[in-house]
């Protein structure tokens, strides 16, 4: 059973850039499609960026032009670098299957957008 740890979060001005990083326990190399997610308070939890094994990539029209997801198969890592950072970015960030898998939620990382 793969588990997902995520990190990298934390306190920015508007502006900023941060870089999450998802490390996976087992492989990821046979799930096809990876993804960040984020949850802000209040509101329901929604897909910002996936990827697919082959490397073909969405996003979130929020996010677009600001955000870029990569993933590393053969360390297990898939990554958000998340520039040009807004006010409305701050949420609880975690990584997943794309769709998202039940079992498959870890603890997230904190993302606060802040002057």
């Amino acid at each position: 059973q793969v588990q997902l740890v995520e990190s990298g979060g934390g306190l920015v001005q508007p502006g900023g850039s941060l870089r999450l990083s998802c490390a996976a326990s087992g492989s990821i190399f046979s799930i096809n499609a990876m993804g960040w997610y984020r949850q802000a308070p209040g509101k329901q939890r929604e897909l910002v960026a996936g990827i697919t094994r082959s490397g073909s990539t969405k996003y979130a029209a929020s996010v677009k032009g600001r955000f870029t997801i990569s993933r590393d198969n053969a360390k297990n890592t898939v990554s958000l670098q998340m520039n040009s950072l807004k006010p409305e970015d701050t949420a609880v960030y975690y990584c997943n299957r794309d769709p998202a898998f039940v079992g498959l939620w870890g603890q997230g990382t904190q993302v606060t957008v802040s002057s």
